[in-house]
């Protein structure tokens, strides 16, 4: 440790000099004297190493001289921890100079002003070479133990300083990476949220976020307009000119749509040459001539890459009845309907949706009186696919999907019947028959597990967790076997209570999965605190994989963001060599689909399971693989 001494007296600095030079102790003399006082231990422990600082002096006769020494010092990289000053040192700068200039040199150092006379006050000192804190006053003539005490206390303060300034340094420098990985982060979120929302080729809101503001939009009141706007002979301008002018063109009749739609509205491009657009409106005539005066700026001869194209649409129109049920895959649909029925009236014209136009509307009516006598009837089913680990294509689990065959209409799409139940509230009566029946399956598995889906007023349900604990109690099964299928839907409309809903279901050992992950709205953040075990890849990236680099882009990210939070992935709809191949490369944990099985009826469940391998579909003893489409 080093000390400076800064004195004009000769004699001082061999004050100084026996005050820090080390002692020579005989410790067997000591030892000696010890063991005849108080006896000897022989099991004691060794005594203590030296603790005792050793200090390096640099004398200085006058206060310049001191100050040099001093920005010598720093110079190199060695500063001293205390500076020892005389007041008096004639000719020279004083000591209160000479203090106030190394404190201006190197403010971390500790002044100490010996002196035997009263030329300054210590408020002057301190005023002129302060902190207060860091300088002390000795009086001459001095006791050696007081300047080594002194020193000594000194030394080690100086070095906590030092320690705790690189500390804080140190702190502040990870505070700071941290500050930028968390922009950089936000950022990267940002730049997803607008890709997974966005059209790369317009910028416009995409199919995604069409979707999401027409579910916002239905929940308020006021009635609204859906439209269907298709692009006319646009095949033909991609066949003579080239998809680069088709792209052009696209652009050119989004920036129009973009300025005419009524004030508040929204455009998006739903994929292809199909935009969607929704506004408020006052009522259905309104609506159809707002869109009459769209069409109308569709309409004409645009200049794309040079050349002349002549531009046209047609328009399929729903608008809201107040205080009807506002299903957005149903106003959808309308508008595709009535967009269906302008292009066969000969393209160029808007066309308002009307009930003749659909004959589901008659079916759906007789699904809704079917569906409660369903289950009474036995009309009911279950099938399983099984979910299939990555490296040895061991079968984990099965997936029970519903199925309804009716004696009048024949069998009916889940995607048909389930909407429909889930806005009937028969959808509590299906699933508790569905969790009933997939329990009962599981006595014949080795030790595989079922995968419920469960929609979001299911899963909204006030004694959801009471419900689903009670029924797996009583049929016996252990919940680590019982994943539950969730969307995205169910979980975000209120974040906080589906938290605390998927915590207490992970408490109790239930297996949670979130489906089609990557069709809705997912923060990172909101990902983070929930309770899940798994993300389930949407069949539609899994089918786009080798198509476009955006599925792909979208497959590798949520694989990655899976290993990132401790979660598994399941890839659906694989269907092909190449997707497991290119899914496995990627890590992706689980996969499930039609190139290892069809859903399969429960005897052939039974022995899938029990086989508990899909082998490579070219070997003898492999499961045969399922084939076809939409697995």
């Amino acid at each position: 440790m080093r000390i400076l001494i800064v004195d004009d007296e000769p004699a001082m600095h061999d004050s100084y000099r026996r005050s820090f030079a080390p002692a020579a102790v005989d410790t067997g003399a000591l030892e000696a004297m010890a063991a005849e006082l108080f006896g000897k231990d022989d099991d004691a422990a060794d005594p203590a190493p030296d603790t005792m600082i050793d200090f390096a002096l640099t004398h200085a006769m006058q206060g310049l001289d001191g100050v040099a020494a001093v920005e010598a010092a720093l110079a190199c990289d060695e500063p001293y921890a205390v500076a020892f000053i005389d007041v008096r040192m004639p000719p020279g700068i004083d000591g209160k100079e000479t203090a106030t200039r190394i404190r201006k040199l190197d403010p971390n150092i500790n002044l100490v002003i010996v002196t035997g006379y009263s030329d300054f006050s210590p408020i002057e000192i301190a005023k002129a070479a302060g902190p207060a804190d860091k300088i002390f006053y000795i009086a001459k003539p001095f006791e050696v133990a007081e300047v080594t005490q002194m020193a000594s206390a000194l030394a080690h303060r100086w070095r906590g300083d030092r320690e705790l300034a690189e500390a804080r340094e140190t702190l502040a420098a990870q505070v700071v990476q941290l500050q930028e990985q968390g922009h950089e982060l936000a950022a990267n979120e940002s730049r997803a949220i607008h890709m997974a929302n966005h059209d790369s080729l317009t910028e416009a809101p995409n199919r995604l976020a069409f979707r999401r503001a027409l579910t916002d939009r239905a929940q308020l009141s006021g009635q609204f307009a859906v439209a269907m706007v298709d692009l006319d002979r646009f095949k033909l301008v991609n066949d003579t000119l080239g998809h680069l002018a088709g792209d052009e063109l696209i652009r050119t009749i989004c920036d129009i749509l973009q300025t005419s739609i009524p004030a508040g509205g929204l455009v998006a491009r739903l994929g292809g040459d199909e935009f969607g657009l929704l506004f408020d409106t006052p009522g259905a005539e309104a609506a159809e001539m707002e869109c009459q005066r769209i069409l109308k700026a569709c309409t004409g001869t645009f200049k794309v890459l040079g050349n002349s194209v002549q531009g046209g649409a047609s328009f399929g129109l729903i608008v809201t009845e107040p205080g009807e049920t506002r299903d957005p895959t149903d106003l959808m649909r309308r508008a595709d309907l009535a967009l269906n029925d302008a292009k066969r009236e000969g393209r160029g014209v808007v066309r308002l949706f009307d009930e003749g136009m659909d004959e589901n509307i008659r079916l759906r009516r007789a699904i809704e009186g079917g569906l409660s006598q369903a289950i009474a009837k036995g009309e009911l089913s279950l099938v399983y696919q099984p979910i299939v680990a990555r490296e040895e294509l061991e079968v984990i689990g099965f997936e029970a999907l519903l199925r309804w065959n009716t004696n009048e209409h024949g069998p009916i799409s889940p995607a048909v019947f389930i909407p429909i139940a889930e806005e009937t509230n028969l959808i509590h009566e299906l699933g508790d028959w569905v969790l009933g029946e997939s329990l009962k399956v599981l006595a014949e598995w080795p030790g595989q597990y079922v995968s419920v889906n469960f929609s979001p007023r299911q899963f909204r349900r006030h004694n959801f967790v009471a419900r689903l604990v009670e029924t797996v109690q009583r049929a016996g099964i252990d919940p680590r076997r019982v994943q539950i299928e969730i969307t995205e839907t169910a979980i975000f409309d209120d974040a906080d209570r589906a938290a605390d809903t998927l915590y207490k279901l992970r408490q109790m050992g239930f297996r949670i999965a979130l489906d089609d992950f990557g069709t809705g709205y997912s923060s990172l953040y909101n990902i983070r605190k929930f309770a899940l075990d798994c993300l389930k890849i949407d069949r539609s990236f899994i089918d786009g994989m080798g198509r476009e680099r955006e599925s792909a882009a979208i497959v590798h990210s949520i694989i990655h963001l899976g290993h990132a939070l401790g979660l598994g992935v399941i890839a659906e709809g694989v269907e092909t060599e190449a997707q497991l191949q290119a899914l496995r490369v990627a890590g992706c944990s689980h996969m499930q689909g039609y190139f290892f099985s069809r859903p399969v009826v429960q005897d052939r469940a039974r022995e899938i399971a029990q086989a508990r391998y899909m082998l490579d579909p070219a070997a003898d003893d492999a499961v045969e693989p399922g084939n076809g489409t939409h697995g």
